[in-house]
C-alpha cells in the first residue's frame, strides 16, 4: 500500500514539473496599434500578470501608437518597472512607429527592438500624441517654438526630460538622444536607432527577434539574469470585451456623446414623469461618461461651461430674455465643449464636427422639446370643472323658487350673478365654488 502511495506521489509530481515546464517554455504577445490611453494601460497590466501567471519566459509587447496620454504612459512604464518577468518593446510591423508616448515606453522595456522600416521619436510633450511631428523644421524654427513655450510647457518638458533621462539610465541606452526627442522632436529610423544605441535590436519579426536574444543579460527588479528565448511557443493575449468596452467610452467624442445624452435624457424625464425610458438611458449614459472622463484629463472649467451653456438654454425657453440667455448658452456650450479636456493630443480632442452637430441638436432639442412642454402645461384644461371657466351657457331659470339655474355643455348648474339676468339670456362662467357657478353676461 505504501509502495502505492510513493509512486502515485512521484507521478504527480512528475506531471506538475512537466505541466510548469510547459507553461515557462513561452512568449506572450501583447499588441498595441492604438493610441496610448487608459484601455491599454489596463491591457498591458492585465497581460503581465497574465504571463506572470503562465510563468512564461518574456512578454512581448508588439507596439505602434502615435502616443497618447502622459497618465496612462507612465502606469505602462511602471508596470513593465515592476514586471517580475522581462518585458521586449517590439517596434513592429513595417511602417509602424513608437512616437511621442511610445517612446518612454520602448525606452523603459527591458529589451527594445525594431522591425526595419518603422520610427521612433518625437517625444514632446507640448505636442504629446501629434500623429504627424514636423520633424523638418530648421534650427531657427525650433529656437523660436522654444522661446514661444509657456511656462507651464516648459515645466512639462524639463519633467518629461529628466523622465526619459532616468529610464536611459536605467537600461543603458543613449539618454543624450533621449532628452533631444523629448526638446527637440527627433525622430530616427530603425537602423539609426540601432547605430545610436537607443535600441537593442533590429529584427524582421518575432522569431528572428527571440532568435537574437537568446542569452542576452537584462536586469529584472535588480536581479541580473539571461534570456532564455529559443523554441518558445508565441501565446497571443487578445483584448477581451472589457478592453473594447474602456476603449469605446474612453474615446473623448463617444464620452462627450454620452455625457450629453445623460444630461438631456434625465431633463426629458424630469420635465414629463413617467415615460421612464429616457431616465433610465439617460442615468446609464451619465455614469458612463462620468466614469470615462475620470480617467481622462478633464478641464473642469470647460466642463462647467458646458453645463452653464445648457442652463441658459432652458432658461431662454422658460423665460424669454429676447435671445440673450440663448445666444449666451451656445457660446459656453461651444467654448466648454473646446476646453472639456485639459490636453492638447490631436488622439484626445473632440472633433470640431461633433460640437457643430450637437450645438445644433441642444439648441433644436430645448427649442421644440422643452417649448412643447411648457406650452402643453400653459394649454387650456379641457376636462373636470375647471374646464368651464370661461364656457358660455345660457339662463333657464330666473325664479325664486329654484334659484338661477344655468345651462352649460348640455348640463344644469346652479349659478349666482351679481347682476340681473333674464330667461334665455347667454353668461359666461367665471368661478366655481363647490356646484354653483359664478357667472356674469356675456356680452
Amino acid at each position: 500500500m505504501k509502495s502505492c502511495v510513493f509512486w502515485v506521489s512521484i507521478i504527480l509530481l512528475s506531471f506538475c514539473v512537466t505541466t510548469r515546464s510547459f507553461a515557462a517554455d513561452q512568449a506572450v504577445i501583447l499588441n498595441i496599434n492604438t493610441a496610448i490611453g487608459p484601455a491599454t494601460q489596463s491591457y498591458i497590466e492585465h497581460g503581465i500578470e497574465y504571463a506572470a501567471a503562465q510563468h512564461a519566459n518574456v512578454v512581448i509587447l508588439r507596439l505602434d501608437t502615435p502616443g497618447g496620454l502622459e497618465t496612462s504612459m507612465r502606469g505602462i512604464d511602471k508596470a513593465i518597472l515592476e514586471s517580475p518577468i522581462p518585458v521586449i518593446t517590439f517596434v513592429a510591423p513595417a511602417g509602424a512607429r513608437a512616437a511621442s508616448a511610445g517612446t518612454f515606453i520602448l525606452y523603459a522595456s527591458h529589451i527594445a527592438a525594431m522591425a526595419p522600416g518603422t520610427n521612433v521619436g518625437a517625444a514632446s510633450p507640448v505636442n504629446i500624441g501629434d500623429e504627424s511631428p514636423n520633424i523638418s523644421q530648421s534650427p531657427e524654427k525650433k529656437k523660436s517654438d522654444i522661446m514661444s513655450m509657456t511656462t507651464l510647457e516648459r515645466k512639462a518638458q524639463n519633467d518629461a526630460a529628466a523622465y526619459i533621462r532616468s529610464l536611459a539610465e536605467l537600461r543603458d541606452r543613449n539618454a543624450t538622444w533621449a532628452e533631444q526627442a523629448v526638446r527637440e522632436a527627433v525622430s530616427l529610423s530603425a537602423n539609426e536607432a540601432l547605430k545610436a544605441k537607443v535600441i537593442d535590436v533590429v529584427a524582421n519579426n518575432v522569431p528572428d527577434l527571440l532568435h537574437q536574444i537568446n542569452g542576452h543579460p537584462v536586469k529584472v527588479k535588480g536581479t541580473l539574469q539571461n534570456l532564455q528565448t529559443d523554441n518558445l511557443t508565441l501565446n497571443e493575449y487578445k483584448q477581451d470585451w472589457r478592453y473594447a468596452l474602456l476603449s469605446a467610452i474612453t474615446d473623448p467624442n463617444i464620452a462627450y456623446i454620452l455625457l450629453l445624452i445623460g444630461i438631456y435624457g434625465l431633463f426629458f424625464e424630469f420635465y414629463n414623469p413617467g415615460f421612464v425610458l429616457p431616465g433610465v438611458a439617460g442615468a446609464i449614459c451619465l455614469l458612463l461618461a462620468l466614469y470615462a472622463f475620470q480617467l481622462l484629463p478633464i478641464n473642469y472649467v470647460g466642463f462647467a461651461l458646458l453645463l452653464l451653456g445648457i442652463t441658459f438654454m432652458i432658461i431662454e425657453v422658460l423665460i424669454s430674455s429676447f435671445g440673450i440667455l440663448g445666444i449666451g448658452g451656445i457660446i459656453a456650450f461651444v467654448t466648454g465643449s473646446i476646453l472639456l479636456l485639459d490636453i492638447q493630443s490631436p488622439g484626445y480632442t473632440i472633433a470640431w464636427s461633433l460640437i457643430v452637430m450637437m450645438t445644433i441638436f441642444s439648441v433644436m432639442f430645448f427649442l421644440i422639446v422643452i417649448g412643447m412642454t411648457v406650452r402643453a402645461m400653459r394649454k387650456k384644461i379641457v376636462s373636470g370643472k375647471e374646464a368651464l371657466i370661461g364656457t358660455a351657457g345660457i339662463v333657464l331659470d330666473i325664479s325664486l323658487e329654484n334659484g338661477l339655474l344655468v345651462k352649460i355643455q348640455g348640463e344644469t348648474w346652479k349659478a349666482h350673478c351679481a347682476s340681473p339676468l333674464m330667461q334665455g339670456q347667454k353668461i359666461r362662467v367665471r368661478k366655481i365654488s363647490g356646484l354653483v357657478l359664478t357667472v356674469e353676461p356675456d356680452l
